[in-house]
């Protein structure tokens, strides 16, 4: 196991990995007290090789090249570790295999990294603190070790995995859906929709959705440029408050539960003030639907569809949620051209069928086992 700690280090694995054809990363990190993840470790590995990288003592900006370079990545459940290293290197890889999701098309449902190395390699994984602190340095060598682990088994993982999907017909598919995945490795926060992300807000309209929409955004971006948790910044509750109340000076939001009364009389309270005006002064228009209304004659159809899909997905050993969910088939019957069952691989497998069914060109039948058929409708007028 090597320890990659100074730039002469990092450009000589830099060099080795521009020459491999695939290596596996992993990383850990902490977001718990910052806005923006806080890489702590880089776990490298291929062939014979482990190495954890320390990008507390390195900057990790030269390591682009092997991200974006010619070898194929391979990570497990890579939606968070792909922000991570987006931010850390300003790249995202070139080429991707995720472990998890191509788990996903061939009988392992979405499994934790340690459960698919039992299952399919006979390892077991040795098991960490999830409450390390990986900031804390030195590392341990139980740490060390964890962290090694995370990337050792990865590439015959991916092995195995791309043998089963290939043999089951399904390789397109998963690259449909890794490419997606991929694609939403850069992650960008608009200030302006963090509103959104407050549940309670969906029942606000005019001013007060306004009020809410200019003082989240306030808090994002305050947020950003201190990096810390948008709840060290002001609270859902007190955001709630602010657009019920709508305060026009510092006594009226003194009164606001959850914000402060000394921060309140202070600059913080004035740009929250200031958000406030902006925000009555912009209301909220009442939006059009982000997609066309399910035709309530059709409602019924959703949860038979949905158990038929629930049984195929069994049947064909492949995870639900990746061949469709109950919005797949809403916006499918609601006819939004977006929707994901009407085109790729899930339309020729789900979405056509669907289709055939809602038109009365088929029909959904029990066997007589307890199992649904979808049979070419008999006795049509």
């Amino acid at each position: 196991m090597r320890w990659v700690a100074d730039s002469g280090a990092l450009e000589t694995l830099v060099g080795e990995l521009l020459a491999v054809d695939a290596f596996a990363i992993d990383t850990e990190f902490h977001r718990e007290k910052t806005y923006f993840p806080q890489l702590a470790l880089l776990q490298v590995a291929w062939g014979d090789q482990r190495v954890l990288v320390d990008p507390l003592a390195v900057d990790l900006t030269p390591f682009a090249a092997a991200l974006s370079g010619p070898a194929l990545v391979v990570m497990h459940a890579a939606t968070q570790d792909l922000e991570v290293l987006d931010l850390a290197c300003g790249v995202l890889p070139g080429q991707l295999f995720d472990t998890q999701l191509a788990a996903g098309f061939v009988s392992h449902s979405l499994p934790s990294l340690s459960s698919l190395a039992e299952r399919l390699l006979g390892v077991h994984l040795p098991k960490g603190d999830r409450l390390t602190d990986w900031l804390r340095r030195p590392l341990g060598t139980d740490q060390c070790v964890y962290a090694a682990a995370d990337v050792e088994h990865l590439l015959e993982l991916r092995r195995l995995l791309t043998e089963d999907l290939v043999a089951r017909g399904r390789f397109d598919w998963y690259e449909e859906e890794s490419d997606l995945l991929l694609g939403r490795g850069r992650v960008i926060r608009d200030p302006d929709d963090s509103w959104r992300r407050i549940k309670e807000s969906r029942s606000l309209r005019g001013e007060q959705a306004g009020v809410a929409r200019s003082v989240a955004a306030w808090r994002e971006r305050r947020a950003m440029e201190t990096d810390q948790p948008v709840r060290f910044v002001l609270s859902d509750m007190a955001i709630m408050g602010i657009a019920q109340r709508r305060p026009r000076n510092v006594a009226d939001l003194c009164r606001v539960r959850g914000v402060d009364e000394g921060a309140a009389r202070g600059r913080f309270g004035e740009a929250i003030l200031a958000a406030v005006a902006d925000g009555v002064a912009r209301p909220v228009p009442r939006s059009a639907p982000s997609r066309p209304e399910l035709d309530r004659n059709l409602r019924p159809a959703v949860g038979l569809v949905s158990a038929w899909v629930s049984q195929l997905s069994r049947e064909m050993e492949i995870e639900t949620s990746l061949l469709a969910t109950r919005n797949d088939i809403e916006a499918l019957l609601a006819g939004d051209e977006g929707a994901r069952l009407a085109s790729g691989w899930r339309s020729e497998l789900v979405g056509e069928k669907i289709r055939r069914l809602v038109e009365g060109e088929a029909a959904l039948a029990f066997d007589g086992r307890g199992n649904l058929v979808l049979e070419p409708r008999s006795g049509r007028d």
